[in-house]
């Protein structure tokens, strides 16, 4: 049983569990930027570059590999460097990070805000009231 309390304590603690929160929502975010990425921004930038599709580029490593096969086709024939989706991964990589400094951004401005508020001391205890009193009676004794 100590072994399973010790786990219940471990999983349950604050950091575990943002930590899952943040890997979750990471994970839908990500399907949120490849989608932006590989269908809105790739397309004009491809049409731009004249009617290229980035996630096709490619340059085969073997003489058995034509060019101008889709990527698909040319991997079932040879080994060939899939550079034009490291592109489209490298600009999503670009949007994440971005999106991510922002946000941490954001939160350093909140932050700065709330530590910027004058805190104002404490009222003190009736009890350190009265001792003050006393202090300053004994005093003019």
């Amino acid at each position: 049983m100590g072994l399973l309390n010790d786990f219940k304590k471990f999983a349950l603690r604050g950091n575990v569990m943002d930590l899952a929160v943040a890997v979750i929502i990471g994970a839908a975010f990500s399907k949120i930027i490849n989608s932006l990425v590989e269908d809105i921004l790739m397309p004009p930038i491809g049409k731009v570059l004249g009617g290229m599709d980035f996630s096709n580029l490619y340059t085969p490593i073997s003489s058995s590999v034509p060019t101008g096969l889709a990527l698909g086709e040319a991997r079932k024939l040879g080994p060939v460097i899939a550079w034009g989706n490291f592109v489209t991964i490298a600009i999503n990589f670009l949007i994440v990070a971005f999106c991510i400094f922002m946000v941490i951004r954001l939160l350093s401005r909140f932050q700065k805000k709330e530590e910027a508020k004058p805190t104002l001391p404490p009222e003190p205890s009736k009890s350190e009231v009265l001792l003050t009193e006393i202090r300053d009676l004994l005093r003019t004794r």
